[in-house]
């Protein structure tokens, strides 16, 4: 955390309902759910009130559009989806942006996951294409982790060969993915983007997509500044979000990179930080 971040909400230094915020942007895993994977108690009463005060409320997560629309169905209606990392953004199923991988560039990731699995790496590919997430593996140990994210996924045969847009490609590694997938990836890096999502997460995406892309493009759209903006995130892949805006969040179970980045450091995902924090800044 910088010198001028504040600290804990638990503790002082923070103003409260001083803030003129239109937008408040959360990370979902890690952030607004606690480590069972849980809604936060509030949440729902929360966002009422958020939408009876006009503040547009936007979930960014690696998590599907399907998976994210699925958790906040009683609520979707105008609610903005900032899904696949920033790929594919969706309100009122119409989307508002997207970022495709070029053809081809998602067989080339399959075969480079291929051949780690040949070499003895426990891994599986995702391929996330904007109707559906493919798989080729169909064992109920990684068809688990998938369901976690991909709410909309098919076991094809081959996945090198869909008939669909392709926004990402994730890769599930069930050992350590910052040890062993991500640099087995290194030859991609120079022109697209691998970004390490989670302890077992990878995500191979467009060199400029990510949440923060999305989010300044979503801004511009609907006239809200960074000034107006709330953020919160809890790992490498929310980093560019947390640069687009002025009330940016990092939880105090952050990555060390993401408390360093962010100005401001709320309570863990476990004490309901994403919460306490609107809360407190808007004098809910």
């Amino acid at each position: 955390m910088s010198a001028a971040a504040s600290p804990l909400l638990t503790g002082s230094g923070l103003p409260t309902g001083s803030a003129d915020i239109r937008l408040v942007v959360t990370d979902m895993d890690g952030t607004l759910l606690d480590d069972a994977k849980r809604i936060p108690p509030g949440l729902w009463e929360t966002l009422a009130e958020l939408r009876r005060r006009g503040v547009l409320f936007s979930p960014a997560s690696g998590r599907q559009y399907a998976t994210l629309a699925r958790e906040f169905a009683e609520v979707a209606e105008g609610m903005v989806f900032i899904a696949e990392n920033g790929t594919y953004v969706v309100r009122d199923g119409v989307e508002l942006s997207s970022d495709p991988l070029e053809p081809g560039v998602a067989a080339r990731v399959v075969h480079a996951v291929r051949q780690l699995v040949a070499g003895g790496v426990d891994v599986g590919a995702v391929v996330c294409g904007k109707r559906s997430a493919y798989v080729e593996r169909s064992d109920e140990a990684f068809l688990a982790e998938v369901r976690k994210y991909y709410v909309e996924h098919r076991v094809v045969e081959d996945v090198t060969a869909l008939d669909d847009d392709v926004i990402k490609v994730a890769l599930f590694d069930f050992g350590s993915a910052a040890h062993t997938t991500a640099p087995a990836l290194e030859s991609f890096a120079a022109t697209y983007q691998v970004v390490v999502s989670g302890e077992h997460w990878v995500d191979v995406m467009n060199r400029a997509a990510n949440k923060g892309t999305a989010l300044r493009r979503l801004q511009r759209d609907l006239g809200i500044t960074p000034a107006q903006t709330m953020v919160f995130g809890d790992y490498l892949n929310d980093l560019e979000m947390l640069d687009a805006a002025e009330w940016s969040f990092a939880m105090a179970n952050a990555h060390p990179d993401v408390i360093a980045r962010a100005r401001h450091l709320a309570p863990s995902n476990n004490d309901n930080g994403v919460l306490r924090t609107v809360a407190r800044v808007l004098n809910l």
